[in-house]
């Protein structure tokens, strides 16, 4: 029985691999990339989209770069990746690219769509509210797979018949490497894509059906976390055929079971966007009947995440910093990025830049409230300086997580610290200090919160390869 496990995550702007030794859980390599997959959509800026292959691409080149003496001990592989996206794809018979007479993940442009993403912004308000009414207490957000296949089906249904296979764009990972015929998806991503009834398991039929949905894409099968996919079709940079893979998993849940060591931590994570998740063994889904800013998504086990997933995190930072270097050359001046966030840091660490400015930062709205825009109050002749504004920025982004899981939820829960990660977040002091402001409870950073790592801890878990 090998000793080492590979862990895959495919994330929104970049992909990660890491080998790990079963016993002591130590990584012993690892390796990341930039997919730099995004292309432009025909809806402007309410669609986002990626490019597949250029995903795999960036897979296949973190796995040439991993040791080989390491990869030929895998003995099997954990695999997650964004959630709530969706991608479509047609198999020929055979699949099997090679590249200097070795396997190599790939599949044809004209076989596969672009990946839509949680990004994907084309279903409006009024879209999602002509959409049937499910019995999932989960509710239908844009950039859900199951949105965005009910948008194809009412607008281009044409796209659709190109296909017959369709899942994330892990899922599409795990059928590749397998060979699969049949798509299996875990039920953390299933439920990921609305409609999905977790307590029994299936996708809510009926709802489906009475909409149009083009059902027959679906995943037919759905699995436990933990519960093997398939087989590695070929070998694959000296991992032997044969080699098992587990059913793809979500990257939250991958990335909190990385870092949650007891069941009284909750996990902030703020990167791209911002999520705040704690584990409730307890709870029970019921249908809701309007958006709810905590959802609970299933963990591993019969345990289920409550998640407070902010669209504004990292993202609203950095839309802010383009800004102020956009105005500057637009003044005839050019300062690198870099620059801008150290000077920020270095303004906004101080405790004199806590002002009474309050800036509300939502500039992509929530998913509870689409509609929600961002807003500025408080500004005085005394505040009108970036240290005040990057702090009051710094505090509103917490405070916005905090209006969705409050600091007395979280105690009411048994939460006594709060495990930090996400480079927005590990990397920006302000916001570590308030953090500390709104929460009141003890802000720890653990060794690696990368779902690669979850992912791979979540396989030995399952002794899949036992």
């Amino acid at each position: 029985m090998s000793q080492l496990v590979l862990g895959i995550d495919v994330g929104t702007t970049s992909v990660k691999v890491v080998i790990v030794q079963k016993q002591t859980q130590a990584i012993l390599a690892n390796q990341s990339k930039d997919t730099q997959a995004n292309v432009p959509s025909d809806l402007g800026i309410e669609g986002n989209k990626q490019d597949v292959p250029k995903i795999l691409s960036a897979l296949h080149n973190c796995l040439s770069r991993l040791p080989k003496d390491l990869l030929r001990q895998v003995g099997s592989i954990g695999i997650c990746g964004q959630m709530h996206g969706v991608t479509l794809w047609k198999l020929p018979n055979e699949c099997s690219y090679k590249e200097n007479g070795e396997f190599k993940l790939d599949i044809d442009k004209d076989k596969v769509s672009n990946l839509y993403t949680w990004q994907d912004g084309r279903c409006d308000t009024d879209f999602l509210k002509s959409l049937p009414k499910s019995k999932s207490h989960l509710a239908v957000h844009t950039g859900y797979g199951c949105a965005t296949l009910f948008w194809f089906a009412k607008n281009k249904p044409e796209k659709l018949k190109k296909y017959d296979k369709c899942g994330t764009m892990q899922d599409l990972v795990v059928s590749l490497l397998s060979a699969n015929d049949d798509v299996k998806m875990s039920t953390q991503n299933a439920a990921s894509w609305g409609y999905f009834l977790t307590e029994t398991n299936q996708w809510d039929n009926d709802a489906l059906s009475s909409g149009g949905f083009p059902f027959h894409l679906l995943p037919a099968e759905i699995l436990m976390p933990g519960q093997t996919a398939g087989t590695l079709a070929h070998t694959w940079f000296g991992i032997p055929a044969g080699t098992t893979i587990g059913v793809a998993l979500g990257d939250l849940q991958s990335s909190v079971f990385a870092l949650l060591k007891q069941p009284t931590d909750a996990v902030l994570n703020i990167s791209t966007s911002a999520q705040l998740a704690f584990v409730r063994p307890t709870f029970k889904p019921e249908t809701n009947s309007e958006l709810q800013k905590i959802e609970y998504f299933p963990y591993f086990g019969d345990k289920y995440l409550a998640v407070a997933a902010s669209l504004n995190g990292g993202n609203t930072l950095a839309t802010f910093v383009k800004s102020l270097q956009q105005w500057t050359l637009e003044l005839g001046f050019s300062v690198p990025q870099s620059k801008v966030w150290n000077k920020l840091i270095a303004l906004g660490t101080d405790d004199s830049s806590i002002s009474d400015m309050t800036i509300i930062p939502t500039l992509l709205g929530e998913r509870y409230d689409p509609d929600q825009t961002a807003s500025v109050t408080g500004i005085t002749l005394d505040t009108l300086n970036l240290g005040n504004i990057f702090r009051a920025l710094c505090s509103g982004i917490i405070k916005n997580l905090h209006d969705m899981i409050s600091r007395d939820e979280l105690k009411s829960a048994g939460i006594t610290r709060i495990v930090g990660n996400g480079s927005g977040l590990v990397r920006n002091p302000v916001l570590q200090k308030e953090v500390s402001h709104w929460y009141n409870l003890p802000l720890e950073f653990g060794n690696t919160g990368d779902a690669a790592l979850g992912a791979a801890l979540a396989t030995i878990e399952s002794n899949l390869d036992r």
